[in-house]
């Protein structure tokens, strides 16, 4: 019987500091598998990368954090090859999302021991861009945008939280024109999502109840308005697990959003600019390995 073969990409930039590559080969050191490793270059694409060894893999596994399991899921979408994540960012979103353990030597051996099943997750594309979790526009976006980077290495997430309070204190609201599976909507707010992913990386909270990445849907949730009252109570839905009348939420497979002006958006981690987005779902297009 042919060994399996795991093809490990590998991101030296991820959040963590720890010696990834050292931990790889003594926890599959006696496995029976062949392993690459691949660590990334500077401006190198994981998803070249992997499109390039496919056909020579059974498994392809990714450390870093959202922004590199996004960028490797690029390289697999539509093919049905299974992606392992090992955590080795900061927030680890999607791996949250999946019950995936965020401790490094956890997650090696439980992939090492078999002890998973696949998976199939949604993806999403927006303007033609895949991603995994969501497109922020408003200041969703700039609390990652204008995170300070030496604040993050020192308090992690927290820092996205004081950059999303700088936001709010100058934040206008901006009117958006949605097209939600053929129905239209006008909304103003002074942030927008369109989620794949309910997990917002902090313990179990969610964004809004009842958001799946496999239920073929896109949520959209917009935040009316940066008061602190608002604020307090899209913070009190996430901890209660309950809805509130400070957002407001509507789900579906095609989306278009319009915009007075060109405005910064994030696609996951990647910042783009434009004024009229469209999105839709890809249904069950990713294939990830998950705990049983």
């Amino acid at each position: 019987m042919k060994a399996p073969h795991l093809f490990f990409i590998v991101n030296p930039s991820a959040g963590k500091d720890e010696p990834i590559v050292e931990q790889i080969g003594e926890v599959f050191r006696d496995s029976g598998a062949v392993i690459t490793v691949h660590v990334l270059e500077e401006k190198e694409e994981p998803a070249e990368l992997i499109r390039s060894v496919l056909n020579e893999t059974d498994l392809v596994a990714v450390y870093g954090g959202d922004g590199s399991v996004t960028q490797a899921a690029a390289g697999l979408i539509g093919t049905g090859k299974p992606l392992l994540i090992i955590p080795g960012g900061t927030a680890n979103v999607f791996a949250k999302e999946l019950g995936i353990p965020q401790d490094t030597m956890e997650a090696l051996k439980l992939f090492r021991d078999q002890k998973y099943r696949l998976q199939a997750v949604d993806t999403g594309l927006v303007n033609g861009h895949p991603f995994l979790l969501r497109v922020n526009l408003g200041i969703m976006a700039e609390m990652i945008t204008e995170t300070d980077p030496g604040l993050k290495d020192k308090i992690g997430q927290l820092a996205y939280g004081v950059a999303a309070v700088k936001s709010a204190v100058n934040t206008e609201p901006v009117a958006y024109h949605l097209t939600i599976d053929g129905k239209t909507a006008e909304a103003t707010g002074v942030a927008l999502t369109v989620t794949n992913s309910g997990s917002i990386g902090i313990g179990g909270l969610q964004m809004h109840p009842g958001i799946s990445v496999n239920d073929g849907l896109l949520d959209i949730i917009l935040l009316k308005d940066a008061g602190m009252l608002s604020l307090l109570k899209a913070a009190g839905s996430s901890l209660l697990d309950q809805t509130t009348d400070a957002v407001d939420h509507w789900a579906g497979k095609d989306i278009k959003i319009r915009l007075p002006e060109k405005q910064v958006y994030l696609c996951d981690d990647c910042e783009a600019e434009a004024k009229e987005l469209t999105l839709k779902v890809v249904p069950g297009s990713l294939t990830i390995a998950v705990p049983c």
